[in-house]
Formats: structure tokens, sequence, C-alpha cells
């Protein structure tokens, strides 16, 4: 089994002094991804506030994957995108994006909308929440034994996602998760030492 990695994905207000903080998380242990996660602002503004996140996550060789939205992905030339059940298809991002794009697909706490997307051609599955979160509005809990349902069927990698913190990942590495998405647990404190904290946990 591949060692579980840490995908970062970005606070709402990513303006200011986070590309600092940004550098400093990706500096102090292993991260595979970062999402570029922001809301109610045009498509020009957030291509704007992407680009040095970008480059930062380029010279890194960090995966850049941006949320929601399959035409600023395609506008920034983004390693991919994460779509949620409301933005569009995997065919469509496949169409837009080219073959080499990453495309991942929220799958709540559900086997059926996992499989469809694995069918599909996601190139990963995200469950979840598997604990209480302060990022966004759940209505959706997750069990680990979901993590290795998916593990035992299937080749296609899966991201746990909502609430994971250094302090209660361990059953979700145990069961299988391929990735853990964290955000509040980074961004809400010393980013560079909850990352560390993470790499702690997954042996890195």
């Amino acid at each position: 089994m591949t060692q579980c990695q840490l995908y970062l994905i970005s606070p709402l207000d990513v303006g200011g002094a986070f590309p600092d903080r940004l550098a400093r998380a990706l500096d102090a242990g292993p991260v595979a991804a970062f999402q570029f996660r922001v809301k109610d602002i045009d498509e020009h503004q957030a291509a704007r506030l992407a680009e040095p996140l970008q480059a930062l996550c380029a010279a890194r060789d960090v995966a850049f994957i941006v949320n929601d939205s399959i035409s600023l992905a395609k506008r920034i030339g983004a390693d991919g995108v994460h779509l949620g059940q409301d933005d569009g298809t995997v065919a469509e991002a496949r169409q837009r994006l080219g073959r080499e794009a990453q495309i991942g697909v929220t799958c709540h706490n559900s086997r059926h909308l996992a499989m469809e997307a694995g069918e599909a051609g996601a190139d990963y599955v995200a469950f979840g929440a598997f604990f209480p979160t302060q990022t966004k509005q759940t209505e959706y809990r997750a069990e680990p034994d979901l993590l290795t349902w998916w593990q035992d069927l299937f080749e296609i990698p899966c991201v746990a996602i909502g609430g994971i913190t250094p302090g209660n990942c361990a059953p979700l590495v145990a069961a299988g998760a391929d990735f853990l998405a964290a955000s509040h647990a980074v961004w809400g404190g010393d980013e560079a030492a909850a990352v560390r904290a993470f790499a702690a946990m997954l042996g890195g």
C-alpha cells in the first residue's frame, strides 16, 4: 500500500500574506497537492490570486488543483480540478483540461457516487466529512470503513476530508486513505508546525 500523503486545501482568504504562509507550509514537510478554493469572486480576480500560489506549488512539485471551476483550471493551466456534485462532469473536465489533468470528485459518504466517478474516469475520489469541520457546513458523515471498502475494490486513490487533524487522523490512515485533506487544521494556527505534525503521523 502506498504511503498516505497530505493534501492541503486553501482557506477562503488567499490574499494578503497568504502566499508567505503557503510557502512556509510547503517547506515544512511533504505535501502532495494544494487545492485553491475561493468563493464569490469573479474568475479574473481568482486567476490573479492563484498566480503566486501556483508558482510556489510549481517550484516545489506540488500539484495545484482548482476547486469547483473547470474554466478557471483551464484558464490558469492548473494541474487539475476538484469537482463537487454540481460542478460539471468528469467527461467535461477531461475534454477541456486534457488527459494529464488530475480530476477529483467529491463523493460524500456514497459508495454509489464513488463508483460512478471511478467509472467516469476520475483520478481520485474524496470521502467525508469524517469529523466535524470548521471549513464548511457538512450534511454527510463518513466512517473509516468506507476507505477500507474502496481500497479493497478499486485502484483509484481516495482522499479523506473533513475536520482532519494530526491528532485524529491515525484511524483514517490505518483504514486506507491515500491522501488526507486538511484546511483549518493547518491555516487555523501555525501552518509550519501543523504540516510537521501531519508529516510525523504519516511517516514523512
